[in-house]
């Protein structure tokens, strides 16, 4: 999916920070790194992509969908069927076991069926990031990096068309780091994501 942004500008409050981005352009199926030191606002714009926040001013098109005119439901719906975000932060429900969690999506918007075919991915995603043994276990249970891997399964169970990984192996050794980037890069061109 195609992501252009145009004169978006984005300040917090009273706060110093203020971010702006006169012209990001980034083509369907492409992999991009936002690189820069802790609060120049990669995870700000990684939000304001996601549709969770949205800009003072300026223009964010998603594909076909200008995300910056949409209302708060309808960019949550756009997100949740459109958009893997993988947060810094996980956002796992504790109640919910692993299973649950991949399948959170599902749960949220109902243009999306949990079809066996969606199970049948699940299980091999899970193979894939090591929790095939793990999906019906407590979140509370998880390692850091299982919490990890469980964030990445739920993002891209969907086959979302844009995934956004807000530092998506800051909790894994090196071995898991290599493999869950693989990983990442895999399922984005096997769907023509852009990444």
């Amino acid at each position: 999916m195609d992501v252009d942004i145009k004169q978006v500008e984005f300040a917090y409050g009273d706060e110093d920070f203020r971010l702006q981005i006169p012209e990001l352009k980034l083509a369907t199926g492409s992999h991009t790194a936002f690189v820069g030191p802790s609060g120049s606002g990669k995870t700000t714009l990684l939000r304001l992509l996601a549709g969770i926040t949205q800009p003072q001013s300026g223009a964010i098109q998603i594909g076909d969908h200008p995300l910056h005119t949409l209302s708060d439901s309808n960019r949550r719906a756009f997100r949740i069927k459109h958009i893997g975000f993988v947060f810094q932060d996980f956002r796992l429900i504790e109640y919910l076991n692993v299973r649950e969690n991949l399948r959170i999506p599902y749960r949220l918007n109902e243009a999306l069926n949990l079809t066996a075919e969606v199970n049948t991915r699940l299980e091999s995603l899970a193979h894939e990031l090591q929790l095939a043994a793990k999906l019906d276990a407590a979140i509370d249970t998880l390692s850091q990096g299982e919490l990890q891997r469980a964030a990445i399964g739920r993002a891209l169970l969907p086959k979302p068309e844009l995934i956004l990984a807000d530092e998506p192996t800051g909790n894994l050794d090196p071995s898991n780091k290599s493999r869950i980037l693989d990983l990442l890069f895999t399922q984005a061109s096997v769907n023509d994501a852009t990444l």
